[in-house]
């Protein structure tokens, strides 16, 4: 009988079936590429670590002529790598965004550090003219593998005057020095002005790129152009190229520790050791990776908040056709009960047809989640996938393929043997309603808040819960986002977010080397008009407990610029210091506690009175007064600049030539300093605007489907009101209020649920990035979300308005 009734019920009801079958493989496919490519993004950047071997530490000692063999014997490293600090020209034009620092040795880039090929082979170690390139190169410059390039080297008397181009402001936070203190030095010495750009006057090589290639370090950064990497054979066929003639550039390490992170402390006390020299910067490799991979992680969360919509509006969309479709099919039913049908037999021929048909639709979705998973993983995780391109995650494709026919046929079972054979009683008045109804609105009015607001009685119920909470999550999703996405873009484009307050640089000094008199320029350079205030800036590295940080002094000179400083004070005297929010959560200190700092030349007990947001380049950073500075390091710097800014309103390129005009000849650059927010905000400003409009839609589903379900379900309180008089255009507008009063409960409940998640979710994020949390704007938002949440609401009610006012009331009331 069972079966019968099935071969009845596909023939009379397949487009129904159908219909959900379709339901369910959107559903079924948003969810699973959704989880899939969240699991993948969240894991590119442990996967790739897994399989290339990464450095723990970069060793950068700024000294020519570096013995780094006592290093290789110290207890703990596994593997060392060397990277030379000079560039060279990549077909005629500068290399300085496409060059990564050529490897010095066969062990980088094999021992360790060695990449995943997405293309062709590594560069062969002892062949120069070999080179692999990065994905990114081959979009940027339209080379791939078996293409050519010209590299021209600089010749060693370049090398050795330093006219080699570079970025002047090392990155403390990888530690790759494009221009080495040396060289820069050299240069001074010989009259020459360093980072002169002048073109490469050595060898050209024309090499063959035979390779793309990923790893941690040897990577695509975003925004950047891609990177060529050249073979340890370039550098041993032309050292003197890169070192000079003299041998004046000094060559970088990549370290593997046996331990990992927990062996940087231990290795930077051996290190100091075996060389006598605690002033080695050893740059932390693992942490800027941990960075990354929350960076993934939050990216990652997106997408699952796009499953969990996607699931909850599939409950109600795929819910209420299961409904439909079951009770259509119990008339049938009851009546085979009469005769004979058990209840089991009547709950298997009830969910047997949704069943079917959700494991067909489970089937197209599972299809379309591998198809589209050639597109992931997104954002900053597309730079990091080791294994770009179609990808099956096992455990996502069996639980999607199992989980929805099994939903489906329970729900469909539990409708069939829960129906009630009498009709339901009539659900309860909203006491809105009431209040419409006694204010005298017109009765279309009224019935669209009837329609929005409360279920009938008869044998389906019109969706009345689904379409409200679809409005409200899909105002909370949207107005999340926005207030996100507004915040990330305040922080995107004001420098003072990460505690930058100068507008332009005047750099004046390089380790050991003084370009210039700080006690000359910087007093000269702050009575320039148009400059508001000079900060004086050195720094140098110190240790606090195994850990090295970065120390700066602040010397105002004029009006101080001063940081942001969210919790207590700037150090004012000998004896306390500032640290900023990552020294805080590094060092795990706040105001009030104490730091214990030693340094090259002597240590001190500090008070930390305050936390700031400082440049998030320096990394964990800790700011003390001038005499606390001298006592630490004895006036010794790795670096020695003054942080310009100007009056508001004016532009920093037009105070430059006053600014070199008023020292002339006195400092090594004065230069607009262009502030880059860190890359991951970027890539988070649209994360969240994709995800609200994922939402938007979803929930516009919900809206949509509750809308026409009221229609067709309402239709025959319809025709008994137009029998009794009412007009074509008064039931369009009492379907149009109902809309309305589904955005208006959106924007009631969604206003304050979407602000609270926005703020809730950037002030996590700022804390994760360092940066001042500002409460993100409210007013505008509101009003855009509230706004679009009626248009919405609007165009929603257009066909099932056009529907309510084509109904065929003779027809209607007939078939009742």
């Amino acid at each position: 009988m069972s079966a019968a009734w099935l071969r009845l019920d596909l023939r009379r009801r397949w487009r129904s079936l159908l219909v959900l079958a379709l339901l369910v493989a959107f559903a079924a496919g948003i969810v699973m590429t959704a989880v899939a490519g969240a699991r993948r993004g969240a894991s590119a950047m442990d996967r790739l670590q897994d399989v290339t071997t990464p450095a723990t530490v970069l060793v950068a000692p700024a000294t020519p002529d570096f013995d780094w063999a006592p290093v290789r014997e110290l207890p703990g490293v596994e593997a060392l790598g060397r990277l030379v600090g000079t560039g060279f020209e990549i077909d005629g034009r500068l290399g300085r965004n496409s060059f990564m620092l050529p490897p010095a040795d066969a062990e980088t880039m094999h021992a360790l550090e060695r990449p995943v090929v997405l293309q062709g082979r590594l560069a062969d170690p002892v062949r120069p003219d070999e080179v692999v390139v990065t994905p990114a190169f081959t979009r940027t410059f339209g080379r791939s593998v078996g293409d050519t390039v010209e590299l021209g080297l600089y010749s060693p008397g370049q090398v050795d005057t330093g006219q080699v181009p570079g970025d002047a402001r090392m990155n403390l936070v990888t530690g790759l020095w494009i221009l080495t203190f040396q060289q820069q030095d050299a240069a001074i010495a010989a009259g020459l002005e360093p980072n002169s750009g002048a073109p490469a006057e050595g060898p050209v090589v024309e090499a063959t790129i035979v390779g793309v290639i990923r790893s941690p370090l040897f990577g695509d950064e975003p925004d950047a152009p891609g990177f060529l990497v050249p073979s340890a054979g370039l550098f041993a066929a032309y050292r003197h190229n890169f070192l000079g003639a003299e041998g004046l550039a000094s060559v970088s390490a990549l370290v593997r520790l046996t331990d990992g992170a927990d062996a940087i402390p231990d290795f930077r006390a051996d290190l100091a050791r075996v060389t006598g020299r605690p002033d080695i910067a050893v740059h932390d490799l693992i942490t800027p990776a941990a960075a990354i991979s929350d960076t993934l992680r939050f990216e990652a969360a997106a997408l699952y908040v796009v499953a969990g919509t996607a699931t909850v509006a599939a409950v109600f969309l795929v819910g209420g056709s299961i409904s439909r479709h079951v009770t259509s099919a119990m008339g049938g039913l009851r009546v085979l009960a009469a005769v004979g049908m058990t209840r089991g037999q009547v709950a298997r021929a009830a969910a047997t047809g949704p069943a079917m048909a959700a494991a067909a639709g489970t089937v197209l979705g599972a299809a379309g989640a591998v198809a589209a998973s050639g597109w992931f993983p997104l954002g900053s995780a597309s730079f990091h996938e080791p294994a770009p391109g179609l990808s099956v995650d096992p455990a996502v494709l069996v639980l999607g393929l199992l989980v929805p026919p099994l939903v489906v046929a329970a729900a469909a079972a539990a409708l069939a043997l829960g129906r009630p054979a009498a009709l339901p009683a009539p659900a309860r008045r909203s006491p809105v309603l009431d209040a419409v109804a006694r204010a005298r609105f017109p009765l279309p009015v009224v019935l669209g808040v009837r329609f929005a607001l409360e279920r009938t009685g008869g044998r389906v119920a019109a969706p009345v819960r689904p379409a409200l909470v679809g409005a409200v999550i899909g105002v909370t999703g949207v107005l999340a986002a926005l207030t996100f996405s507004a915040a990330a873009r305040d922080a995107a484009e004001n420098p003072a977010r990460f505690g930058v307050v100068h507008d332009v640089e005047a750099w004046v000094g390089f380790d050991r080397g003084v370009l210039a008199s700080a006690e000359d320029v910087f007093p000269a350079l702050a009575e320039v008009p148009g400059v508001r205030g000079v900060n004086g800036i050195r720094g140098q590295l110190a240790d606090v407990g195994g850990m090295q940080v970065m120390v700066l002094s602040f010397r105002p000179a004029g009006e101080p610029l001063g940081y942001l400083v969210p919790d207590g004070r700037m150090p004012a005297g000998t004896g306390e210091a500032l640290v900023s929010l990552a020294a805080a959560d590094a060092l795990d200190v706040r105001t009030g506690g104490t730091l214990s700092l030693a340094g090259t030349d002597g240590a001190a007990e500090l008070d930390v009175v305050g936390v700031g947001v400082l440049d998030p380049e320096f990394g964990a950073t800790v700011v003390v007064a001038g005499p606390t500075y001298a006592a630490l390091f004895d006036d010794a710097f790795l670096f020695e600049y003054a942080e310009i800014g100007v009056e508001p309103g004016v532009d920093p390129a037009t105070v430059v030539p006053a600014l070199t005009t008023a020292v002339p000849d006195e400092t090594y650059g004065i230069r607009p300093f262009e502030f880059e927010s860190p890359t991951e905000l970027r890539l988070m400003q649209s994360v969240p605007v994709a995800l609200g409009g994922c939402v938007a839609l979803l929930a516009a589903g919900a809206v949509g489907h509750g809308l026409v379900t009221a229609v067709r379900q309402r239709r025959r309180e319809l025709a008994v009101l137009r029998a009794l008089g009412m007009t074509p255009g008064e039931s369009r507008v009492a379907v149009g209020a109902q809309s309305v009063v589904l955005a208006l409960v959106g924007v009631a409940f969604g206003v304050p649920l979407g602000f609270a998640l926005g703020r809730t979710v950037w002030r996590a994020v700022a804390a994760a990035l360092q940066a001042h949390y500002v409460t993100p704007p409210g007013l505008g938002v509101a009003v855009a979300a509230a706004l679009s949440a009626l248009f919405m609401a609007v165009v929603l009610a257009a066909l099932p308005a056009r529907r309510a006012a084509s109904l065929r009331v003779g027809h209607v009331l007939r078939a009742e």
